[in-house]
């Protein structure tokens, strides 16, 4: 009697290891494309819309690099908690809690003008997500709570503290009873990086922090600690790295990335707080992490993937009239193919005989 069976590459490929997310990528715009034609949309022009139309202006490139900034930012924290196997989910909440944090400071300075208000709001908006995050790491480290549980629950109550804020104590006197605070004051704001669009100076720390995510994971002791304490847990502990250190840092840089690029949101294209900071860039970033294999390079350019199939999905919504659920299917065929192409670069079928 034979059967399928899965075995172990003893020694996978690197050169399939790197093309893997290509090879996903590629697969994910076939079945894409077959979707599409089964819905009644003529595939190539739905692609042109969804990965071309978008690149054709500048207006439409600032509207991308818009959209990668937090992606890229907080899927640059999360890759380094899951390279150690530690599954932070609750990216969402820490960056609406570093939206609130930093919101708070803007709301209390008012109309005055201080010069370092964007830097203490980038200050709070960090510690914000920190402190967010460390509430599973103590529960995991304390009493071994499952993280992935913890976070996750956690960001629906950082979205409830979020609208009684907006909806309560926060709320503009002069907003004519919607739930939104007040205009943040131009000191508390980033500016554009080119007049007329909305890509603005966030961009720089995206930029750095992309260097120094790079430096950690490549370059230093930490990230090697980081790696062995995910691929070899037990070798880990003879060498004397531990795993407690390992969900501290994890969560705490994956809560502090997140609690950033919900600072930049509420200071950059939205000015102020409402009841919804994020159109769910914390999940969207576990996608753009495992498309990037977990590399600070390959996150990069996976954030500006995922940035553009969402730019694309908004303009097919506008010029074919497809309904808004069919892009997010698309970024969740795009994430089951590059996890199903990674498991076939570790394990392969092999038929063997019982």
């Amino acid at each position: 009697m034979r059967r399928l069976t899965l075995e172990q590459r003893l020694h996978p490929s690197v050169a399939i290891r790197a093309l893997s997310p290509i090879a996903a990528t590629l697969i994910t715009i076939l079945a894409g494309s077959a979707m599409f034609y089964f819905l009644g949309y003529e595939p190539l022009g739905t692609l042109r819309v969804f990965f071309i139309d978008p690149l054709t202006s500048v207006y439409g490139i600032s509207e991308v690099l818009l959209k990668a900034c937090p992606l890229v930012l907080i899927a640059l924290g999360l890759a380094i908690g899951f390279r150690a196997n530690v599954w932070n989910i609750g990216a969402e909440g820490q960056l609406t809690i570093g939206a609130i944090c930093a919101g708070g400071i803007a709301l209390a300075i008012g109309e005055k003008d201080f010069g370092f208000t964007l830097f203490i709001m980038v200050i709070l908006g960090a510690l914000g997500g920190m402190a967010w995050a460390s509430i599973p790491a103590f529960l995991k480290v304390r009493f071994n709570t499952n993280e992935i549980l913890v976070t996750l629950m956690l960001n629906y109550v950082a979205l409830l503290l979020l609208s009684y804020l907006v909806h309560g104590p926060w709320r503009d006197p002069f907003g004519f009873n919607f739930p939104q605070t007040a205009l943040f004051h131009s000191s508390a704001m980033f500016s554009p990086v080119l007049p007329g669009f909305r890509v603005t100076g966030s961009i720089f720390i995206v930029i750095g922090a992309a260097i120094i995510a790079w430096t950690i994971v490549t370059r230093s002791f930490l990230g090697f600690q980081m790696a062995i304490a995910g691929k070899a847990p037990r070798a880990g502990l003879f060498a004397g790295y531990r795993d407690n250190k390992a969900i501290w840092l994890g969560l705490l840089i994956g809560g502090g990335a997140a609690g950033l690029a919900g600072m930049a949101e509420a200071a950059g294209p939205l000015g102020q707080l409402l009841p919804t900071i994020s159109p769910g860039y914390g999940y969207t970033a576990i996608i753009v992490a495992f498309l990037g294999r977990l590399h600070p390079i390959g996150v990069v350019f996976g954030g500006l993937l995922v940035s553009l199939i969402a730019n694309g999905g908004e303009s097919a919504q506008m010029y074919l009239g497809m309904h808004s659920s069919l892009s997010q299917i698309f970024q969740g065929m795009l994430l089951f193919f590059v996890l199903a192409a990674d498991f076939l670069v570790f394990y392969k079928l092999k038929l063997v005989t019982r």
